[in-house]
C-alpha cells in the first residue's frame, strides 16, 4: 500500500488573508496522474477578486481555497489508464484534489492529483512559458481565430490585452491598443499602444476591452461604428451598465468571451510550437513560495508586473 501524498499549497483562507499550508491530497485512481509542479503563474483578473474578496458568486466559490489555473510540472505517478508518460512535463489548469479544501482553482502548490485527460502534454523545451497557455487560449477564444473577429481597438496592455494584440498580428491585423499606465505601453510588437486620449480614431469597428473595468464601456460605444461590436474578455466584478441611447444610435452588438475550450487550447499549443505565437517577455517576475504572501501582493499591486510566476523547484 502505498503512504498518503501531501502537498504544500497556497491556501487563501479569507480576501487577502493567505499562506503555505501542507495538505493531505486525495488518493488517485486509475485515470488520474500525479503532478509536481515546477512553476505556477498568478492570474491578475479572477486571482486577484478572490484575493481581494469581489469575485462574484461562481460555481465552486468559497474559502479557504487553493487558487490557481496557470502551472507546469511533471508527471510523478502514471494511473493505470492514462496515456501519459512518467517524468512528462505538462500543463494542469487547475486541480480539485485537496479534500474539504476548495480547490477553486487548484493549481497553485507543490504537487496535485488530477484526471489525466485534463493535462496538457508540453514539449520539453517550453518550460516555464506553458503557465501562458491558459491565458493565450482564453486570448484566443475572444475570436476563435477567425479574421473577420479580429480587433480593430484592445483596451488594457496586461498579458491578456498583449496576447489578443499579438494573435490579431499572427492572423495579418494591426490593432491599436489603449493603455493609462506609462510602465505598461512598451513591448507592442506589429501594434500601436496609445493612451486613450491621445487617440484622434472615432469609428472602430471591433472593440475587445481586456481592462475588466466596467466604467469604460460607455467610451467605447462612443468610439463604435454604426453596427459595431464590442467583445468583453475580462472579468467583472460589478454589474454590466451603459448608456442605452448611445447604443441604440450605434446598434452596437455586445459579445462576452468565456472561458477557452480545448480546440482552442489545441490551436494555441500549435502556434507557439510552430513559432508563428510569441510568449516572450510576458514573465516579468519571479518568486519562490516562501515569501508568499508578498509574492501575491507584488502580482495584483505593482504595475510593473505582468505575470509572476512561482517557483516551486527545490524551493521548500
Amino acid at each position: 500500500m502505498q503512504s498518503q501524498l501531501h502537498s504544500t499549497a497556497v491556501l487563501l483562507e479569507s480576501p487577502r488573508e493567505l499562506r503555505l499550508k501542507r495538505l493531505l491530497l486525495d488518493e488517485p485512481t486509475d485515470t488520474d496522474v500525479v503532478v509536481q509542479i515546477e512553476w505556477s503563474g498568478i492570474s491578475t483578473g479572477t486571482e486577484k477578486l478572490l484575493w481581494n474578496g469581489t469575485m462574484p458568486d461562481f460555481p465552486g466559490m468559497g474559502y479557504p481555497l487553493v487558487p490557481g489555473y496557470e502551472s507546469v510540472g511533471r508527471v510523478t505517478r502514471v494511473g493505470k489508464k492514462s496515456k501519459l508518460d512518467l517524468h512528462q512535463r505538462v500543463f494542469v489548469p487547475g486541480a480539485k484534489c485537496f479534500g474539504d479544501v476548495k480547490g477553486l482553482f487548484g493549481g497553485a502548490a507543490s504537487h496535485v492529483v488530477v484526471p489525466s485527460d485534463r493535462v496538457v502534454a508540453l514539449p520539453e523545451e517550453m518550460g516555464e512559458e506553458g503557465v501562458l497557455l491558459a491565458l493565450a487560449a482564453t486570448a484566443y477564444h475572444v475570436t476563435q481565430g477567425k479574421k473577420t473577429l479580429q480587433p480593430d481597438l484592445i483596451v488594457g496592455h496586461g498579458v491578456l490585452g498583449r496576447l489578443i494584440a499579438r494573435i490579431a498580428v499572427m492572423l495579418g491585423h494591426q490593432p491599436v491598443v489603449w493603455e493609462i499606465d506609462a510602465e505598461r505601453m512598451n513591448g507592442a510588437e506589429g501594434y500601436t499602444v496609445l493612451h486613450p486620449c491621445d487617440d484622434e480614431e472615432s469609428k472602430y469597428h471591433h472593440i475587445c476591452d481586456a481592462s475588466g473595468q466596467v466604467s469604460i464601456l460607455n467610451k467605447l460605444i462612443g468610439r463604435l461604428q454604426v453596427g459595431g461590436e464590442i467583445a468583453l474578455a475580462g472579468f467583472y466584478d460589478k454589474d454590466i451598465q451603459f448608456n442605452f441611447p448611445a447604443a441604440f444610435m450605434k446598434e452596437a452588438r455586445l459579445r462576452i468571451a468565456a472561458q477557452w475550450t480545448p480546440q482552442d487550447l489545441k490551436e494555441v499549443k500549435q502556434a507557439i510550437a510552430s513559432g508563428d505565437l510569441n510568449l516572450q517577455g510576458l514573465i516579468t517576475h519571479h518568486r519562490r513560495p516562501s515569501s508568499i504572501d508578498e509574492v501575491y501582493r507584488t502580482a495584483f499591486e505593482d504595475p510593473s508586473c505582468l505575470k509572476m510566476v512561482v517557483d516551486w523547484r527545490e524551493a521548500l
